[in-house]
């Protein structure tokens, strides 16, 4: 899980850095990573994908792009931040969300209306101070996956702003240090999207 998710991130630094030009994804998200026969990750299906010449970081478009549950909130509300690749980065810490829950970031059919969310869920447990119940992990597993998530937090911040670039997102996935630092609950956690249903 935890390669598939690095080699995901290293594909979308490439995009973002890699080439003459910028390339902006625009629908990262589970549905469009394909795994080969050695589960190596493969990012596809570029049709909302936009090139940006590399010094210029921000975006004009006329309408928002992506999949609902990923895309992020500048998309949506232009007095948080202006767009550029960060929203890429969004998209990756709701699709890493998703991969450490082994669950749909947004759940129809839950107990408690708290659990609909799961970003909110699970930042609720690490105030708590709450361990991972996800399943039976080693120590060393329940580690990778607490430093899976909190990288997720950092990833899908409400102010582009405040969210890192693919390249500090892989630098603190690979890090050895375990006590990466929590960043503040983000005001997309606050919404309450059971009402929405």
């Amino acid at each position: 899980m935890f390669e598939i998710v690095v080699g995901v991130g290293r594909g979308i630094e490439y995009l973002h850095n890699g080439c003459a030009m910028k390339i902006l994804h625009f629908d990262i998200k589970p549905h469009n990573i394909l795994l080969d026969d050695n589960f190596n990750p493969k990012v596809l299906d570029f049709g909302l994908a936009k090139l940006y010449p590399v010094d210029d970081s921000i975006i004009s478009l006329t309408a928002a792009h992506g999949t609902f549950g990923y895309m992020a909130p500048e998309l949506f509300y232009k007095n948080i931040g202006n767009i550029s690749y960060k929203v890429d980065i969004y998209g990756f810490g709701m699709m890493l969300m998703e991969i450490v829950g082994r669950r749909k970031n947004l759940k129809d059919f839950v107990d408690h209306s708290s659990q609909n969310y799961f970003p909110t869920w699970i930042y609720d447990q690490f105030e708590l101070g709450e361990n991972m119940k996800l399943e039976d992990l080693s120590e060393n597993e329940t580690k990778i996956v607490r430093k899976m998530i909190i990288v997720a937090f950092w990833c899908i911040q409400t102010k582009p702003i405040s969210s890192p670039s693919m390249t500090k997102v892989l630098n603190m996935l690979e890090s050895e240090d375990e006590l990466l630092e929590i960043p503040p609950k983000s005001l997309v956690f606050s919404i309450d999207l059971s009402s929405s249903n």
